[in-house]
């Protein structure tokens, strides 16, 4: 084996160690949540159950729909509950070959992700969810019982969470676009009017066919573009970053 090749089994075995305990931390939280998940697609049905008129409920037109569905929502939220311990097993393998000013950069961006995506998600939660679906439940036509398929809604929510969870992951792309030198912020700040009209298009896009959640959408993304900017002001690359070396 030459000397190039062993540096590349190292990290391939030491990624290979960061993976297992990424996906260990999620079957252990999956484990603990499990017996529960019938509890848990209940709290996340909850902002629609609410909204339906009185005598109607959600279904289930799968024979086993009533089981898998609650399991894969679980595993879902798994996943999400152990980011904090998957996103510091992706720091591990990468700080060694950062600089230290790049470590002092970047460690506050990478945790502030997972909390940005939680807050995108609780933002559509206990905000969007009640109106999006108070105004679908009022729109159905006389004579049309609601009875949404258990499977459906979940896919339809985690759409929504997923749309929210991304979204308020813009001030973190906005520093990186700073950080990298591909724009600054001044030259964002000249752009304010595109992005205006740009992020309302994007909640048209990744919301459902109502203006109320797609203002609901726009406006915190263009709130948290502005957040961005500010911060961004900080993380503008030097020309002297390019002669430091990294450190282990």
């Amino acid at each position: 084996m030459t000397e190039s090749q062993q540096p590349l089994i190292s990290h391939l075995v030491e990624l290979r160690s960061r993976l297992l305990r990424a996906f260990a931390a999620v079957l252990v939280v999956f484990l603990g949540l499990v017996y529960f998940a019938n509890d848990i697609y209940t709290l996340l049905a909850t902002p629609l159950l609410k909204q339906l008129p009185e005598g109607a409920s959600m279904i289930a037109t799968g024979v086993a729909t009533p089981f898998l569905t609650p399991i894969k929502l679980t595993l879902i939220v798994s996943f999400f509950a152990a980011i904090p311990i998957v996103l510091y097993q992706v720091w591990a393998f990468i700080a060694p070959g950062l600089y230290k000013h790049e470590k002092r950069l970047i460690a506050p961006l990478v945790f502030s992700s997972a909390l940005l995506f939680y807050a995108g998600a609780a933002f559509a939660y206990f905000v969007v969810f009640p109106l999006a679906f108070g105004f679908f439940t009022s729109m159905a036509p006389e004579g049309v019982t609601i009875a949404t398929d258990i499977a459906s809604y979940l896919d339809f929510v985690l759409g929504l969470f997923i749309a929210f969870g991304i979204a308020f992951e813009i001030p973190i792309a906005t520093i990186l676009l700073c950080w990298t030198g591909v724009t600054t912020p001044r030259e964002l700040a000249a752009k304010r009017p595109y992005v205006v009209v740009i992020v309302f298009i994007v909640g048209m896009l990744l919301t459902p066919p109502d203006v109320i959640s797609q203002t609901l959408l726009a406006i915190p993304m263009w709130l948290l573009f502005e957040i961005g900017v500010f911060f961004g002001r900080f993380y503008v690359r030097e020309e002297k970053d390019d002669e430091q070396e990294p450190t282990a």
